[in-house]
């Protein structure tokens, strides 16, 4: 049986190859089926259909998308997956390096119930326009 630090560690290194792989729905996998996630304050988006659309946008956005997980910290049911994504805007062709972090409540067979989600959108912006 494998250590609550193995699980962890391999549930943020598959949710960052998941986001890495292009396939939308198998982000949406990582979360329970009502699961949410919010970035920087915005409006929640909410179970796993939903997500899927939100992962497809970043996928069409960045064709060549890849997130690195950067560290987990975890305490009970809460984790924090700080991450790194880079690729090249699809519109703009710009390579984009965006920082950010998920805080994450998670259930009893480790989906993700909800996903505090937070970067610094005016930089990613800068890096999209090229400024």
């Amino acid at each position: 049986m494998a250590s609550l630090r193995d699980t962890l560690n391999n549930l943020a290194r598959d949710y960052a190859i998941a986001w890495s792989s292009g396939d939308a729905n198998a982000v949406a996998e990582f979360f329970t089926s009502d699961g949410q996630i919010t970035i920087n304050r915005g409006d929640p988006i909410v179970g796993r259909a939903a997500i899927a659309d939100m992962a497809r946008g970043f996928h069409s956005d960045f064709p060549d998308l890849e997130v690195r997980c950067d560290m987990l910290r975890w305490a009970g049911p809460h984790a924090i997956f700080v991450w790194t994504l880079e690729g090249h805007h699809a519109r703009t062709g710009n390579a984009v390096i965006t920082r950010g972090w998920e805080e994450w409540e998670l259930d009893a067979e480790y989906k993700i119930r909800s996903s505090l989600g937070w970067f610094d959108a005016d930089d990613h912006q800068r890096q999209i326009d090229g400024a």
